[in-house]
């Protein structure tokens, strides 16, 4: 029996009182044929990082509240504290000023990567400008790479220091690699990012503001990797796990047993509240939860993530200036406030209490916020995303808890069929207002790694009759009364478990609600289950998941965020095909032979020539989505943190921003040259 809820009905039922106002007034707002949305696309802009030293500025500025603390005799002159070689940013508009506190959103400890993308900086050593498809200096300075090809040296900046006032040398590179990094009670296993083809690289130190980075073979992806959300990408993002490059040895030698009594620091991890020092260490570590923490991010946290405000002052060591010298950040704090869920985000967005908010904001509350843009002093922009899907589903390949499942897990022509049953222009009419385009998660065109203009519709059409007829001719003929494929262990319906996070950025839960919906033409039968994030995770981590929805995101930076690879213990389409890959064959599951190819090509591409990873990267997507190892949906869009809300208040403020996971979205726009007028 097929069953097809309208469009209507389904609004009325699933959207509550709001779809009323959607369904009536979409056209209005949003004007004939989208005219007033793509006229919300500005063009791409950002600020500029200088490499020129001739240009730089040789006379320095600070906010008032350090010169007060300058005269105080508590803080060193400026030009001291920002070093010898200054990070030096031309801001995309303007020269600003300096005050005032940013209010925005977050929704819990779970939230770590709101605060990573708009207060770190980023703390990469290398970044990417503005339109993430260069590779810029950052916390380094510079950078060169061996004829071989096998050795990158990073040149640090002399005079450099860590918030607390402590130099930042080569020494907190080595003290990472040597007593983090390769302390496997801490990082179990080696990073893929520090082992191309499979073989360690080592971090050595040269002189004081010198970092060399050894490799077998040649590594001529590295550049991309150290400027990426990866691994390598910095101590705010991934000093929790222990990873990120450098760490501040000063700091965290006290927390090492190898540095002190082994029973005090036991003691000590004890009587904080943590089960051995190890998980102690990395609370240490972490950007978002430990004040003490020296960092080199533009703002420090003095209020952590695991309360009600989740605050950060700006770092009287930050080595950003901009062309007149001023010390930047421009803005005195950022001031994260705690929002439990996502409506409670959006009502405040719209009722103008944020500064600036990206992060959170739904792409259906957009023609409340068109109208109320005046009444709050705001405006609205919408920074299109390159990536192919802000909808995935992530059918867990080695899933094993109830064999039954896992078999149609497994089988290609299953994963066909539950794709080709999902009507996409429905749901891009309903979530995304039908600015988004439905496709796979191939990213644009204009993306290096899309393998060809088929690949945006291969097996992602809405063609109910093929779908019937791959599920018919795997065997799952038998159905129940109300029309619902059964079992072919005698064990009742074919049901499939669909698993998102509650209070994310987009509503996953009920765009999950309207694909099980849509599967019951197919007689396939779903349930649908919304769960705190840290609770997920667990499941996750624990192979438990069956279907996972969330974006697709990586996929125009598709070596440096490969979220649709299994390539982590983490990974969302198999966490034991990302341990089998990750530990080398020692652990995990081993996977499929398509699969396993396109791990293979995924290892080669970071030693490959750039003609050679772009064609690599080519062959992944193409097999990736012919054998919908995920499932797209619909892509292309703002809608995933691209519906930005910027008081009229702020300066600087670029028109369309890059966005994209691997660029820290909204970090290429330098979020410290932005201010208050």
């Amino acid at each position: 029996m097929q069953v097809k809820m309208s469009r209507r009905r389904f609004l009325a039922t699933q959207l509550g009182a709001g779809a009323a106002f959607l369904s009536s007034n979409i056209t209005q707002a949003l004007g004939q044929e989208k005219r007033i949305g793509r006229s919300l696309i500005g063009k791409l802009e950002g600020p500029e990082v200088i490499t020129d030293e001739a240009v730089w500025p040789t006379s320095f500025s600070e906010a008032p509240d350090l010169a007060a603390r300058v005269s105080a005799g508590k803080l060193p002159p400026v030009a001291e504290r920002i070093g010898k070689h200054p990070l030096v940013i031309k801001p995309v508009h303007t020269i600003g000023r300096y005050g005032g506190t940013w209010r925005r959103a977050f929704t819990g400890p779970g939230d770590y990567v709101n605060g990573i993308r708009n207060a770190s900086g980023p703390d990469n050593v290398l970044f990417f400008d503005y339109t993430a498809q260069n590779v810029v200096p950052n916390i380094a300075r510079g950078w060169e790479i061996g004829a071989d090809g096998k050795e990158t040296l990073l040149f640090l900046r002399e005079g450099m220091r860590w918030s607390d006032g402590e130099p930042f040398t080569a020494e907190d590179f080595v003290f990472w690699f040597e007593d983090i990094y390769q302390n496997r009670k801490i990082v179990p296993t080696e990073s893929a990012f520090l082992s191309p083809n499979g073989k360690p690289g080592r971090v050595e130190k040269v002189d004081t503001y010198t970092v060399k980075l050894s490799f077998d073979e040649p590594y001529s992806y590295i550049l991309e990797v150290l400027a990426g959300y990866t691994e390598l990408g910095g101590s705010a993002s991934y000093g929790r796990d222990g990873m990120g490059l450098f760490a501040p040895a000063h700091y965290l030698k006290a927390f090492l047993p190898k540095y002190g009594d082994a029973d005090k620091i036991s003691a000590d991890a004890a009587a904080a509240g943590y089960d051995n020092w190890v998980l102690h260490f990395k609370a240490r570590s972490d950007w978002t939860l430990n004040p003490d923490l020296p960092v080199v991010t533009p703002w420090k946290v003095i209020s952590p993530i695991n309360g009600a405000v989740w605050e950060f002052e700006r770092n009287p060591y930050s080595i950003w200036v901009d062309t007149k010298g001023n010390q930047l950040p421009y803005i005195d704090k950022i001031s994260f406030g705690l929002a439990e869920n996502l409506e409670l985000v959006n009502l405040r967005v719209i009722a103008g209490e944020y500064d600036w908010q990206e992060r959170h904001v739904d792409i259906q509350k957009l023609p409340v916020l068109l109208q109320n843009q005046q009444a709050h002093n705001y405006k609205v922009y919408l920074d299109t995303s390159n990536d192919g899907s802000d909808l995935a589903l992530y059918l867990n390949q080695s899933y094993d808890a109830d064999p039954e499942i896992a078999k149609w897990l497994q089988n290609v022509n299953v994963r066909r069929a539950l794709s080709l049953s999902i009507d996409r222009d429905e749901l891009n009419e309903i979530f995304w207002l039908g600015i988004g385009q439905p496709r796979t998660i191939v990213p644009a065109d204009s993306t290096k790694y899309n393998p060809g203009a088929k690949y945006a519709t291969l097996w992602a059409t809405h063609d109910i009759e093929q779908a019937n007829a791959l599920l018919d001719e795997v065997g799952l003929t038998r159905k129940d009364g109300a029309g619902y494929r059964l079992r072919t262990d005698g064990k009742g319906r074919l049901t499939f478990e669909i698993v998102s996070y509650a209070g994310s950025l987009l509503p996953f839960g009920r765009m999950s609600e309207a694909i099980r919906a849509q599967w019951q033409a197919i007689g396939i039968n779903a349930t649908v289950t919304e769960g705190e994030r840290s609770m997920v995770r667990i499941r996750q981590r624990n192979n438990d998941v069956q279907i996972f929805a969330i974006w697709g995101d990586g996929t125009d930076h598709l070596f440096n965020f490969p979220q649709v690879i299994p390539v982590f213990p983490t990974s969302y389409g198999g966490p034991l095909w990302g341990r089998w890959y990750s530990t080398k064959g020692q652990q995990g599951v081993e996977p499929d032979p398509v699969m396993k190819e396109i791990l293979e090509k995924y290892a080669a591409a970071f030693i490959a020539s750039d003609e050679d990873r772009i064609r690599l990267g080519k062959e992944i997507l193409a097999a990736l989505i012919d054998n919908v190892y995920v499932i797209g949906g619909v892509g292309l869009s703002p809608a995933f943190g691209g519906v930005r809300v910027v008081k009229n208040t702020m300066g600087n403020v670029p028109a369309r921003q890059y966005n994209g996971s691997d660029a820290k979205t909204s970090a290429p726009s330098r979020l410290m040259s932005v201010f208050f007028k």
